[in-house]
């Protein structure tokens, strides 16, 4: 079987094949670190995750996956002074918050996470070459801009099918010093009230980088001249993408083969944007939403189809998921085997032992989840119906191997609820149930002292408490038994 992707470039779906045989160069464009970030913001990363995922465990491939951090930009400026904070420290803050979300959904590190900061020097030596090839030039008012002539390359636009004429003047930098209001700023001069540390001096000046620049010499540092596979969020088609392509084609790169985009988290129809406050981070849903939630949430639909968030989203993906751990938790029982061991023997094997056609079918389909999806839930079905069907004689090696492929394939998809990064392994699981022991026991000792003093109001009101947390208690002429209710 071959992948295939969808272009957004050319508008069609394409067999892949990278340009070196076993291995595959991605960037994705990571987030700017100006504030806190929420579900819209961090799709991408769970939609290029489980695509990293399925090229490495479906085709063998060798990934190399750089994803950005754009710490330095106006809008990282502006809110950093209204906040009275050094911008690099507020850049610092949210680029914690944002690693620290994506480990809370399970998203894998990238191989490669560059700052834009910490790579001036590429950027001046790409702006040097654009300026030598007639491509790029400074603004003539001293500013210290130095801009893209987007006129001075026939195949701007080709990316996102556009007309120079059509375009809307770039807005990134004074267009005073423009030849043409649609070139855009590869350097931004210096400007007065901007703090010193936020400039590096350059043969045109004290300035910083502008946006797109960032992304070009990024991607060269890491990948090469050309790559397998751009990636980032549908918005960024243009100017960004757009401009990134053509000063890296410009300067003679042969660039990205492939692009792809993942389409928005909508609330009501809208772009999900700041002004829903902080309602709709990631760091305050997942204080009442399991982390496997929202990661099966953000990831379920297909990459390229609009999410839309609303009342009772999280509850059915909630539902979703807590059928996956049904059967996960009847399978385990009937197997008698720890969660560990069965985990790393899925992952060791063969493709087509531990994915069923229908399911490495619609990943090759342009990473169709949902379709995945659909096989996955009949692997569930299927599964909890042999179970039932013999309660006293079950299938033992057959509930194993449906439990085998089951967990490879939630485990590409990024929601395995047996992965230790969901507290799901075999030692994280046992520490938790003599904890949870622990704890409901001493205040079952604490009831029974007060039930043999006859405090029989203290006795039920431990007996309550233990009922508000879901822990449902029976008096036994054994002795107090509880479960969880």
């Amino acid at each position: 079987m071959s992948l295939h992707l969808y272009d957004t470039a050319t508008r069609e779906l394409r067999r892949f094949e990278p340009l070196e045989p076993g291995r595959v160069g991605m960037y994705i464009c990571g987030l700017t670190t100006q504030g806190s970030p929420h579900i819209g913001h961090v799709r991408f990363a769970v939609a290029f995750d489980i695509l990293r995922r399925w090229l490495e465990r479906g085709h063998g491939y060798d990934v190399t996956l750089v994803r950005n951090v754009t710490d330095i930009d106006d809008k990282i400026l502006a809110k950093s002074a209204e906040a009275d904070e050094p911008w690099w420290a507020w850049s610092y803050q949210h680029e914690r918050e944002t690693s620290h979300a994506l480990e809370l959904l399970g998203v894998r590190p990238p191989t490669y996470e560059p700052r834009a900061t910490g790579h001036i020097t590429e950027m001046v030596e790409m702006i040097g070459t654009l300026v030598d090839k007639g491509h790029a030039y400074a603004a003539e008012d001293g500013s210290g801009d130095v801009y893209f002539d987007v006129r001075s390359w026939p195949s701007y636009g080709e990316l996102t099918r556009q007309r120079i004429e059509d375009m809307e003047a770039a807005t990134d930098a004074d267009p005073r010093g423009k030849r043409d209001p649609r070139d855009f700023a590869l350097w931004k001069g210096h400007k007065p009230g901007e703090p010193d540390t936020a400039s590096w001096p350059t043969p045109w000046g004290r300035g910083r980088p502008g946006w797109h620049l960032e992304c070009s010499a990024m991607a060269r540092k890491y990948l090469g001249d050309t790559f397998d596979i751009h990636g980032g969020g549908v918005d960024l088609r243009f100017p960004h993408h757009e401009n990134e392509q053509a000063q890296s084609r410009a300067a003679g790169l042969g660039f990205a083969r492939l692009w792809m985009h993942n389409a928005w988290v909508t609330v009501k129809g809208s772009k999900m944007g700041k002004s829903l406050g902080n309602a709709l981070a990631v760091t305050e849903l997942t204080r009442t939403v399991r982390p496997l939630v929202l990661r099966y949430y953000l990831g379920a639909a297909h990459y390229r189809s609009t999410v839309e968030y609303g009342d009772g989203s999280l509850e059915e993906a909630l539902a979703a998921v807590e059928r996956i751990e049904g059967y996960v938790a009847r399978a385990l029982e009937v197997v008698g085997e720890a969660s560990d061991p069965l985990l790393a023997e899925s992952r060791a094997m063969p493709v087509d032992e531990a994915f069923p056609q229908a399911f490495r079918a619609a990943l090759d389909d342009d990473v169709n989840v949902p379709e995945a999806l659909a096989v996955v839930f009949g692997t569930v079905r299927e599964g909890n119906r042999a179970l039932d069907a013999a309660p006293d004689g079950v299938d033992q090696q057959g509930t194993r191997h449906t439990l085998l492929q089951l967990v490879a394939m939630l485990d590409v998809l990024g929601v395995n609820p047996l992965d230790p990064s969901w507290g799901g392994g075999a030692a994280g699981e046992d520490r938790a149930g003599e904890v949870l022991a622990a704890l409901v026991q001493d205040r079952l000792d604490a009831r029974a002292k007060a039930r043999a003093d006859k405090d029989f109001a203290t006795a039920d009101a431990v007996r309550d408490q233990l009922a508000a947390l879901g822990v449902v208690v029976e008096d036994t002429p054994a002795g107090a038994r509880w479960a969880l209710g």
